[in-house]
This record gives C-alpha cells, sequence and structure tokens, in this order.
C-alpha cells in the first residue's frame, strides 16, 4: 500500500513558516537529493494556504519539480477556478485512505501543519520526515498545531547535511 509521507522543513523550535508564511530562512543545501525524493512519489497533498504559496512560486517561476497529481484540501477554493489540482472540501481523512488504496507511488504530504493535523487524527499518515533547520524563528505556523490526539513516532533514520539540517525520519506508530 501507498505510503502518506509528511516531508517538510522546519525550524528548530518547530515551525514550517514564519508568522506570515515566509520560508526563506530555509536554506537550499545543493547535497539534498530532491530528485531522488521526487522519484518516490506521484501524488501531492496540501492545504489552501500551502496551495497559494506554491502558486505564488509558479507565477515567478521558482517551482522546477515535478508536478504530479495534486490535491488541495479546502472549503473555500472553487475546483473551476483550480483545473490543474483536484480540490477536496469535506472527509480528507476519507480521501486520503482511499487514495492510499490506488496503484502508484507514495504520496507527499506537502504542508501545512493544520492537514498534517486532519489527516494524522484520521490515521492516514505513516511517516513524518521533517528536515530541521537551525534556525530559532520564534513564532510562526506549527508543524503540528494542537489538537486531542498525540501520536506516537518510531525513529527510523538521520541525516546531516553541510548546510547544518538535520533531516529526521519517523514511522508513525
Amino acid at each position: 500500500m501507498r505510503r502518506v509521507r509528511y516531508s517538510v522543513a522546519a525550524s528548530l523550535d518547530g515551525f514550517i513558516a514564519g508568522p506570515n508564511g515566509e520560508f526563506d530562512w530555509i536554506p537550499m543545501d545543493p547535497t539534498i537529493d530532491f530528485n531522488a525524493f521526487y522519484s518516490t512519489i506521484d501524488t501531492v497533498l496540501m492545504g489552501r494556504g500551502t496551495y497559494k504559496i506554491v502558486q505564488t512560486q509558479k507565477e515567478r517561476g521558482g517551482v522546477e519539480e515535478p508536478q504530479p497529481n495534486s490535491y488541495v484540501f479546502s472549503r473555500t477554493l472553487k475546483p473551476e477556478d483550480h483545473p490543474d489540482v483536484t480540490i477536496v472540501a469535506d472527509d480528507a481523512g476519507g480521501v486520503v485512505a482511499g487514495l492510499k488504496e490506488r496503484d502508484g507511488r507514495d504520496i507527499w504530504l506537502m504542508g501545512g501543519g493544520i492537514l498534517f493535523r486532519s489527516l494524522l487524527d484520521a490515521g492516514v499518515v505513516d511517516t513524518v520526515e521533517i528536515g530541521i533547520v537551525p534556525i530559532l524563528l520564534g513564532s510562526g505556523i506549527p508543524v503540528l498545531p494542537a489538537g486531542e490526539t498525540p501520536a506516537r513516532l518510531e525513529h527510523v533514520r538521520s541525516e546531516t547535511f553541510p548546510s547544518g539540517i538535520i533531516l529526521a525520519k519517523y514511522v508513525v506508530v
């Protein structure tokens, strides 16, 4: 079965973006093999906020990675206004559970934190892969917003890169 992989960069103090959604603090480490990662996925999940950031980057010519099947979880976006993605307004957990049963490669939960919380609570997230960036932001968008359900993780491996980023990989138990 396909895995849902929450793979994000986060500050050492646990934020995936600054208070206004900024992510310019994330260094581009040339030793990180993004192409190897992209070859393992064929579907991307993102919340509305992450989708807007991706759209802005595309308009500026800053998105170079392949654009696989993309699902955007939003109650406000209209599908007819975004024909290049699938808009999901309800039952995020059920939709993702269905995606996991289809043939294909892994599914990248690209962001954001609210979607991660929702899918973690629904029991459909398989791995958490966080690139810990050596910076303290002090505030911003958290890796995981507050919620009722704790999640136990089992460490799989960690890797340190020249930029100081530590990639920590866990399986959701």
